[in-house]
């Protein structure tokens, strides 16, 4: 990899959601969601970073089993699939997606292709390196400055083979995109092969939301919008089935909080369930 004389921070976001799920280990009470320690690892914070605003225990914890949620959900997806003989898997926005390192008896297997912003991705490799994990063949690191450049081209570029189906998460993402530009996104992956999967995440309006995640709801759009990545775009289930089926999918459906909740959190008794504003797409080809 060529050296980079700039120094590159990997975005604030994924750092976050890395954390929250090493915290899951550290205050949350058995059984784990989804063991991961990975992401903390790579973004080796300051001590005492479980003092951190963002980090409070019971501020976060509805927050925070969200963020578990969707990655567990995503996990067995992935899984079941393999099995299937699906052999490449696609991660749009990966942050600090740390499958590949947590389960390479599944991931090498796989051609895993994670896509995010060229900062993340050249910080995420070379703390991959200094850690130990390193960069395995079969995980493909695809930068893509969105604003200038078609993450599909560049997937194309790493490889990724067109006539044969593929698992393609994107959590985290449609928020922050126009109706328009989810559309075209949408549009995009129907040209997957048959047997592909996608499962992405979209945001109900506050509306929607139950009464105790309000606020936090609140609180997020204000700081999203004071650090010039305001929250654009909600949307009902309704809305997103017909977004997938006006793109050309034909075999969709949702899968919502109280979805993930049952097939998780049902017999715990900590009360820790997740937030009730992400819903899942999951369409195939």
């Amino acid at each position: 990899m060529e050296t980079n004389q700039k120094t590159t921070e990997p975005d604030s976001t994924a750092i976050r959601t890395a954390l929250w799920r090493a915290l899951h280990l550290q205050v949350d009470s058995k059984p784990y969601i989804l063991e991961d320690e990975v992401g903390l690892k790579l973004a080796a914070p300051d001590e005492g970073w479980q003092q951190r605003p963002d980090m409070h225990p019971e501020f976060t914890k509805r927050l925070r089993a969200s963020i578990l949620a969707r990655a567990r959900f995503i996990e067995d997806l992935i899984i079941e699939q393999s099995k299937k003989s699906i052999t490449q898997y696609v991660i749009l926005g990966a942050g600090l997606d740390t499958f590949a390192q947590r389960r390479p008896d599944i991931a090498a297997k796989l051609q895993v292709f994670e896509i995010d912003q060229p900062d993340t991705q050249i910080w995420k490799q070379k703390r991959l390196i200094e850690t130990g994990y390193g960069l395995p063949e079969w995980l493909h690191f695809v930068s893509v400055d969105f604003e200038i450049s078609s993450w599909w081209e560049q997937l194309l570029n790493a490889g990724f083979d067109v006539n044969k189906p593929a698992v393609v998460v994107c959590t985290g993402v449609s928020l922050y995109l126009t109706k328009d530009a989810i559309i075209s996104t949408l549009s995009q992956l129907t040209a997957l092969a048959p047997g592909s999967t996608l499962a992405m995440t979209f945001y109900l309006p506050i509306k929607l939301l139950d009464e105790e995640d309000k606020p936090l709801q609140l609180i997020a759009e204000k700081g999203a919008k004071e650090a010039g990545t305001p929250f654009i775009s909600f949307f009902n289930a309704d809305e997103i089935l017909a977004m997938a089926k006006e793109a050309g999918f034909k075999h969709i459906k949702t899968v919502s909080t109280k979805d993930l909740e049952r097939s998780y959190f049902s017999n715990r008794t900590d009360n820790f369930t997740p937030a009730s504003g992400e819903v899942f797409l999951l369409a195939h080809t």
